[in-house]
């Protein structure tokens, strides 16, 4: 008897480990550029919405994604030097009785965006735009740069109750991407 229990959480573990690990949450459309005194970044993160985060969402639970962004300059033989690191975040709560997301984002001060549909919400939730890296003052002509973005799904809280219960199923809307590099000389 303990034999097989132990032989079915080994293969719920497989199971949903597997699923887990097949999430494909990855950065695309990364874009460096500038202003007249800034240099500024653009990206999106596909992937990252699996049914279960979705219907979470749906269910009023304020969901949080951290993007994480960096600006080094390349000094070959040395270690490079880190000019910024940034941290920002995109939280959603769904409004139940309005029928509606409400979305805050660090990047533009927490202003609250407020969109009906769930594709919309799918479209802030996932694009930093306009992400001011750095002053273009503080870049040397002619150096060699790199930027390099992450993303991540903030742990769930659930209230303390529902935490216990839940408590398993929580890591499978984790999701976490790889660093994304591109460099550049300015």
């Amino acid at each position: 008897m303990q034999k097989r229990i132990l032989i079915f959480a080994l293969s719920l573990f497989l199971l949903v480990s597997g699923v887990a690990w097949g999430q494909d949450a990855r950065i695309t459309d990364v874009i460096v550029t500038n202003t007249r005194d800034d240099l500024v970044l653009y990206f999106r993160v596909e992937g990252c919405f699996t049914p279960d985060l979705q219907q979470a969402i749906l269910n009023g639970v304020p969901t949080t994604f951290t993007f994480l962004a960096a600006l080094d300059r390349v000094r070959g033989l040395w270690n490079d030097k880190t000019l910024s690191r940034m941290e920002i975040h995109h939280t959603v709560k769904y409004n139940n009785l309005k029928n509606e997301f409400v979305i805050t984002r660090s990047e533009h001060g927490d202003k609250p965006v407020v969109v009906t549909s769930v594709s919309e919400m799918k479209k802030v939730m996932a694009e930093v735009e306009d992400l001011r890296i750095a002053k273009l003052e503080s870049l040397k002509r002619n150096h060699r740069y790199q930027v390099s973005v992450k993303a991540e799904l903030s742990k769930i809280t659930l209230p303390f109750y529902l935490h216990h219960v839940f408590r398993f199923f929580l890591f499978l809307w984790d999701f976490e991407t790889d660093w994304y590099t591109t460099d550049f000389i300015y």
